[in-house]
């Protein structure tokens, strides 16, 4: 696993080195991601590259370190720093420990938003959130209520206990939990976005809880492997898995009756707006300011609030009804 790692360090390093200098009319746009070889973030990395053809003047470099760290991120800041890219897009694995890394970027010239996961608001121009986090909030628990007509106990199985986006999303949650009578949410516990824990936590919901009906897991990686756990267990149907993944990696899933029904945004519009907007701040388009309306493309107009975020678009029900019609493109 180390070696592994190891390569897959060198190829990152090596993706950046291959950027090279740009011609001099081009913007170079960094899409940072939490890591590399998650199937998210490469989808997002097809939107990227659909918007650079699209805007015609730009070079992707599609970036991020080898695991879940702030730490790894901060490793990637510092490089494209070095390279002077014009546009930082970062999802954030730790929304406090990357402010300085990309303060120091702004003060170099460098535009930075963040998207996906958010940066504070001190260490970036503006926010893309995916969808509205009181909406997503809503969404993941009521995918679970809606199986669950008389009730019953389910518990939540998050990325990292620091992941930014993860945590609002469950906060909303609890919010709104009220307007399900009968649902108790009764864990939450953490996988840190690794397969293999994700799965063992998924394990230990069960053997905790053997009344639980529902786990939610607000992650890509999260929920496939909790499905996967369901289903090794012999409680599909029991126990239903939901939350955010991607219809290639949960069909499957859908399939087997280990998940009934999940949500997500288009990551690939998500690469293709965040993209889109850092272009319009790099290239003074556009400025980033309270109240600001600013175009993304065929995804229409960002509007921000006070703290420069602004909501994408709405999460996207998938169930066995429709999982066919995207599962072969992300």
């Amino acid at each position: 696993m180390k070696l592994f790692k190891s390569l897959l360090a060198a190829t990152a390093v090596t993706a950046i080195c291959m950027a090279g200098p740009a011609q001099a009319e081009t913007k170079r746009i960094a899409l940072v991601v939490k890591a590399l070889g998650i199937g998210f973030f490469e989808a997002a990395a097809k939107g990227a590259e659909e918007a650079a053809k699209e805007l015609g003047d730009v070079e992707i470099i599609y970036t991020g370190p080898t695991d879940t760290t702030a730490e790894g991120q901060i490793e990637v800041i510092n490089a494209l720093i070095a390279q002077k890219v014009d546009a930082i897009a970062i999802s954030a694995n730790d929304q406090d420990a990357l402010v300085p890394a990309l303060k120091k970027a702004m003060q170099r010239g460098i535009t930075v938003v963040s998207w996906d996961s958010g940066v504070a608001p001190e260490g970036r121009q503006l926010h893309l959130n995916p969808s509205s986090n009181p909406l997503i909030g809503n969404m993941i628990i009521k995918l679970a209520a809606d199986h669950l007509p008389d009730g019953g106990d389910v518990a939540v199985l998050s990325a990292s206990a620091t992941a930014t986006n993860q945590n609002i999303w469950i906060e909303e949650m609890n919010k709104v939990k009220g307007d399900y009578p009968g649902i108790n949410v009764v864990a939450t516990v953490y996988g840190d976005d690794l397969a293999d824990k994700s799965y063992r936590e998924a394990q230990g919901l069960m053997q905790t809880y053997p009344d639980l009906k529902a786990i939610i897991a607000p992650t890509s990686v999260g929920i496939v492997a909790a499905a996967q756990a369901v289903s090794d267990a012999e409680k599909a149907g029991q126990v239903n898995v939901t939350g955010l993944g991607l219809p290639s990696e949960m069909a499957g899933h859908i399939e087997t009756g280990a998940s009934k029904s999940f949500a997500i945004w288009n990551p690939i519009d998500l690469g293709y707006s965040a993209t889109v907007l850092a272009y319009n701040l790099a290239t003074g388009k556009a400025e980033a300011k309270p109240g600001a309306e600013i175009p993304m493309g065929r995804m229409g107009v960002l509007t921000l609030n006070e703290t420069n975020e602004g909501a994408m678009a709405d999460p996207f029900v998938y169930d066995s009804s429709n999982i066919d019609d995207f599962k072969d493109i992300f």
